[in-house]
């Protein structure tokens, strides 16, 4: 016997009817309360407002939206029972998502406020790093939650999830040990947020290659080469192994080159010529400036010309131009003159 639609047809109807209507008042509402938001923000110098709302406008939306429908289905009995079937699943998405939401607006504002307050590059890039990976972690967490809150409105994955924590011995252990991984490196993460063994735009060496860190995220940080390749190195890497920065406490770079002359070079003379062409260099920040005799041989003298600049990559231009220009000097003012570097 086929049920009889017509006598639910009312019924639905008015369901559907209350629904429109409860979701069209909550956006007309919506509506206005930001268009005077945004009139509002106008009229602030302020750019904290103008993110607050285009992160919150969304999300805010579909809350409203879901509360015009709260409200329809206290009225209408049917439409109370479809969203008792779906509000579990339904409340927990729109909870997550304006959590987010307030985690990234409170992010943009404090970089907002980091790059343009009265700080210095070391302290700047200290905090950019905080915040880059507490916004990672948080959304991981809120992203976490917000999913295993859905599931856990379904029936039968609740009861799984029961049976599961009430006989949770050997599967806990399982489970941790599958996780440990995932877990090291985000605990890593959050580690390197509070220790700072490195910051964006730290100059490092890992595994003899050398470059920037671009990004540093929850589980792993990028850093990007000078021929602009990416090396994504797990976080607990930096924590658990060495590797070389030269910009821990600021940008300023001291650089050095070797050279190998013979017994009888002019040394003298090949000093006033590098620090004259130091002096004349755009790089160079009148820090640091020297060549010394570090080592001699039968053969050879090794020659140290130590410079220093305002940053890595000033450092690297300086030590490139003046290493061909002192070669150049040398063959050219003492013929025959440049040796071979001790053998070892």
């Amino acid at each position: 016997m086929r049920p009889d639609l017509s006598a639910w047809a009312p019924q639905y109807a008015i369901a559907l009817l209350a629904a429109g209507i409860g979701v069209a008042l909550a956006l007309a509402l919506h509506r206005v309360a930001f268009l005077i938001l945004r009139r509002l923000a106008a009229a602030s110098e302020s750019k904290a407002d103008d993110i607050a709302i285009a992160h919150l406008r969304r999300p805010t939306r579909a809350a409203l939206a879901a509360l015009g429908v709260v409200l329809a289905a206290r009225e209408v009995a049917m439409l109370g029972d479809w969203w008792g079937r779906v509000a579990g699943f339904v409340m927990p998405a729109l909870i997550g998502w304006i959590a987010l939401a307030v985690i990234r607006t409170a992010i943009e504002v404090a970089v907002l406020a980091a790059e343009t307050g009265p700080l210095d590059d070391l302290t700047a890039r200290r905090r950019r790093t905080r915040l880059a990976i507490f916004s990672r972690i948080a959304t991981f967490i809120i992203l976490t939650i917000t999913v295993g809150l859905m599931l856990f409105s379904i029936p039968g994955v609740r009861e799984i999830g029961v049976t599961l924590m009430a006989s949770a011995g050997l599967g806990a252990l399982a489970v941790g040990a599958a996780a440990q991984p995932a877990l090291k490196s985000l605990i890593a993460g959050l580690q390197m947020a509070l220790t700072e063994p490195i910051r964006i735009d730290d100059l490092v060496t890992v595994d003899g290659e050398s470059g920037r860190v671009e990004d540093i995220r929850s589980t792993f940080v990028i850093v990007r080469t000078w021929d602009d390749r990416r090396l994504i190195v797990p976080s607990a890497r930096f924590l658990d192994t060495t590797f070389s920065t030269a910009t821990r406490h600021g940008q300023d770079s001291v650089g050095s080159v070797l050279l190998y002359v013979r017994p009888g070079a002019d040394v003298a003379a090949i000093r006033a010529t590098f620090l004259a062409l130091l002096a004349a260099h755009p790089e160079w920040d009148g820090r640091k400036g020297a060549l010394q005799v570090t080592n001699t041989t039968v053969d050879s003298t090794e020659l140290r010309l130590a410079m220093s600049a305002r940053d890595p990559g000033g450092a690297f231009e300086l030590r490139c131009d003046l290493r061909e220009a002192m070669l150049a000097w040398i063959a050219e003012h003492q013929p025959g003159m440049i040796g071979p570097p001790p053998v070892t």
